[in-house]
């Protein structure tokens, strides 16, 4: 593969982790650095984020908050598009503030999330459930090592919308 064909990698990880996730965290950036250093991957970055968002929030507004809400906002649409759930990313959450006492509702993020970009489009998000299928991150890993693109994304090119 040349270095246009090859994959970027995204991999959002939460700041806070809950137990056991960090060990997990860590194999997932270890494979990364190891995909990248082989050649396998044209590149990857971390973005870390909160445990939540709320939309309408000044945090919304920020550069950061705006771009994870884009990126989110990508992640439904290439589900939608490939007809998978993104389950984690669907989760949501009645909050009341402190400060306020106003209730409003947050968007749980994911402690961990995969997005693979191939020549600038999304390709793949992990992890994601096709029916009864989980794909998980450390899958998707697995494939781009093996070389196989995205089944998922490559099932519904053969489909056209009329």
């Amino acid at each position: 593969m040349t270095e246009d064909t090859l994959p970027h990698v995204e991999l959002f990880v939460r700041s806070m982790l809950p137990d056991g996730a960090n060990e997990r965290q860590e194999a997932v950036l270890d494979r990364l650095e190891r995909l990248d250093r082989e050649d396998e991957i044209a590149d990857y970055n971390v973005v870390v984020w909160g445990k939540q968002i709320a939309p309408e929030s000044a945090a919304a507004r920020t550069p950061e908050g705006k771009y994870i809400l884009n990126r989110v906002a990508e992640f439904k649409q290439w589900a939608l598009s490939n007809n998978v759930s993104l389950e984690s990313f669907y989760q949501t959450t009645d909050v009341e503030s402190e400060v306020t006492e106003e209730a409003y509702t947050a968007m749980v993020l994911p402690v961990m999330g995969l997005a693979e970009y191939r020549e600038a489009e999304l390709s793949h998000v992990a992890p994601c459930t096709e029916g009864d299928v989980v794909h998980t991150i450390m899958d998707r890993l697995d494939a781009i090592e093996d070389g196989r693109e995205s089944e998922i994304s490559r099932d519904s090119a053969d489909v056209s919308i009329v």
